[in-house]
């Protein structure tokens, strides 16, 4: 574990019980649809051999599908500790111990501090981050071929539904917030470093899109 970050109540919110759920989940159901979707695209591009980078991979499911699927060797930056141990364990039970690295970090406060990777993954995360250009912009400038997310859509309900989401955290006393970021404007920052859309998918909840640096 490295590096320093402003957790913004991720710390309390994703915690050591909340990553049980997630890992038992896992070990019974495997993926769930958005993360087969963003596995399955990473797969299609080619993924024998290459270096993840996962920002906020929770107890790391995604990596472990693509070290199964040939993947070289994955890191994970997280700002929130609380997943460490079912990571580990995880890793254990597949037998990738040696091929995987959890650091707590913030890619977008702390970019120098993170090495580039073949594919930036990050699933469900930047709705929990409040700047997505900065996050999106660092993402990309430490991708070398591929960068796959997945964020929620932005309409009046989704927009009611973070409203009241974030009212429940601050009446609770919780830092935490959630956010409904433009997406046009999100996949813009990435493309304006260089890539292209190569794969979108459009679901009620969540939205997935893949691009691949042009050239």
């Amino acid at each position: 574990m490295a590096g320093c970050c402003n957790p913004r109540g991720c710390d309390e919110f994703f915690d050591r019980r909340f990553a049980r759920r997630l890992a038992n989940r896992y070990r019974r159901r495997g993926l769930d649809r958005t993360a087969r979707r963003l596995v399955a695209f990473l797969e299609e591009r080619g993924i024998e051999g290459a270096t993840v980078l996962e920002v906020g991979g929770g107890v790391g499911e995604i990596q472990l599908e693509l070290l199964k699927r040939g993947a070289m060797r994955t890191v994970n930056l997280e700002l929130s500790p609380g997943y460490d141990e079912e990571a580990r364990r995880l890793l254990q039970e597949a037998g990738f111990e040696g091929r995987s690295e959890r650091r707590l970090t913030d890619i977008a406060a702390q970019p120098e501090e993170v090495g580039p990777a073949d594919v930036v993954v990050l699933n469900r995360v930047v709705c929990c981050y409040p700047d997505y250009e900065r996050l999106l912009g660092a993402v990309a400038d430490h991708a070398r071929r591929l960068v796959v997310f997945s964020y929620p859509p932005r309409n009046l309900v989704s927009r009611a539904i973070v409203s009241a989401q974030n009212l429940f955290f601050r009446l609770r006393g919780r830092e935490f917030r959630v956010f409904t970021h433009p997406p046009a404007a999100m996949l813009a920052v990435v493309e304006q470093r260089g890539f292209r859309r190569a794969f979108a998918h459009h679901a009620l909840v969540w939205q997935t899109a893949g691009l691949e640096r042009a050239g």
